[in-house]
């Protein structure tokens, strides 16, 4: 098979392989896509937590972006990790020279483990200036709470949550609910037209680390081969449900999803 499209990750590496580029790479081959990357900082980490984290100089981010796009033009855009204003600023000026129109959001604050992978300046500049300029924004519970200065403990203060979103200019959210203590798992996506709630049953394991990226990259994915974005967001968490069903249990801590479940190996290969 030939790649069906092209599409440019913008994120920090996961020494571990279960989250970052790392993830990001594999969802994006995994679902039948073309994967680049610009690495924004390269982090030692684990399925127990994050050891150290260096950052990439923002003009190199920047040339990797910009180099990179210029050669081989992105269909889509998934931005993961960035940790510092000076990153983001880089990061707003690369999109405004390469002007792809899908881009993907995935304001990554808080590593499995607990450790914060974002400073205070970097979130005021993400709310006033990166969020108007995506097709979609994807946090978590704790991250949609940091961005929006609200308590989530309800579907409806996920609605709310979703509209202050709107309101600071993003155009499309989805709100992942993993983090509610539920039988039932309720993401909600939100923009000015509708409101749609994804239902799964959750599926009982810890290993979960990376499951935001690798959803991120997943929508990135499906909605550069052409799919709606509320059908992209559907796509993507029925592929991720499936990589944690498998259960992979690798590492002592918050293991890695399984990101090959999407592929079945023809005879010839076997």
């Amino acid at each position: 098979m030939k790649p069906k499209s092209k599409i440019l990750i913008i994120a920090g590496s996961d020494s571990s392989g279960g989250a970052g580029i790392q993830a990001d790479i594999k969802t994006v081959t995994a679902l039948g896509s073309y994967a680049m990357t610009a690495i924004t900082a390269v982090t030692t980490q684990n399925t127990t937590g994050v050891k150290s984290i260096v950052s990439v100089d923002p003009k190199e981010i920047s040339n990797q972006i910009e180099f990179t796009a210029k050669d081989i033009r992105p269909d889509a855009i998934k931005i993961g990790m960035l940790h510092s204003s000076k990153v983001i600023k880089s990061v707003l000026k690369s999109l405004e020279l390469i002007k792809v129109n899908k881009i993907i959001l995935d304001p990554v604050m808080v590593a499995k483990g607990g450790a914060k992978l974002i400073d205070d300046k970097a979130v005021e500049l993400l709310k006033n200036k990166l969020i108007k300029k995506v097709s979609l924004i994807t946090p978590n519970i704790p991250e949609a709470e940091i961005l929006t200065g609200t308590s989530i403990k309800t579907k409806e203060d996920m609605i709310y949550a979703a509209s202050a979103l709107i309101h600071l200019g993003a155009k499309n959210v989805f709100i992942k609910g993993g983090h509610l203590d539920s039988k039932l798992v309720l993401d909600i996506f939100v923009n000015k037209k509708e409101i749609m709630f994804i239902k799964n049953r959750r599926i009982t394991t810890s290993n979960t680390h990376g499951t935001g990226c690798t959803l991120s990259s997943a929508i990135s994915t499906f909605f550069a081969c052409g799919k709606t974005l509320k059908k992209s967001c559907e796509l993507a968490t029925k592929y991720v449900n499936n990589s944690i069903r498998s259960n992979l249990n690798y590492g002592k801590g918050h293991g890695p999803i399984n990101h090959l479940s999407s592929i079945s190996i023809e005879k010839k290969f076997r």
